[in-house]
């Protein structure tokens, strides 16, 4: 019985060795290092404006921060009439491309592309949300939901997107 204590000692003693050993742990912040007073300010100014311009700028920040799950939680959380604004949207796809999510990310910039057909969007919008679109579904014809745990097939899927030249007139 003397042999079992001094064991379980030895073992409690060497658990809490490697304890004091480990550090102290320490938060990580969500956001990128340097862009928690950018993301402040545009927190501060969408609770104040609550328009579709301040949460898109809110957004964009959130994934300037390399924060892309907060960029869709607070296009997930705005009122429906934000989030059916078509540069509101059109950062909501890009949020979840960031996200892992290229398949839902293609249904948003599909719906981007039908509000461009309804009502007249400018030029670099429409453009952009083309060639993201294209980009999303060379994506998905390769399978791939997550392009950044793929890079080598979203490589592939960009260059076979951005491959033909199209032109638009309006």
């Amino acid at each position: 019985m003397g042999g079992l204590r001094a064991l379980n000692t030895v073992l409690l003693v060497a658990a809490f060795g490697l304890l004091l050993a480990s550090g102290t742990q320490r938060e990580k912040s969500v956001l990128a290092p340097g862009h928690e007073e950018t993301a402040r300010s545009l927190e501060a100014r969408y609770a104040t404006q609550r328009d579709a311009k301040s949460l898109t700028a809110l957004a964009q920040g959130y994934l300037d921060a390399q924060a892309p799950g907060l960029a869709v939680a607070a296009i997930d959380a705005a009122p429906n009439a934000l989030r059916k604004d078509v540069r509101v949207e059109h950062t909501y796809a890009r949020a979840l491309i960031d996200s892992g999510r290229a398949s839902d990310a293609l249904v948003a910039e599909e719906d981007v592309l039908r509000t461009c057909e309804a009502q007249d969007c400018d030029a670099w919008l429409l453009a952009s949300a083309m060639r993201r679109a294209d980009i999303l579904k060379e994506l998905e014809k390769l399978g791939i939901d997550d392009a950044q745990a793929h890079p080598e097939s979203a490589a592939i899927a960009y260059h076979a997107a951005t491959r033909e030249a199209r032109l638009s007139i309006q």
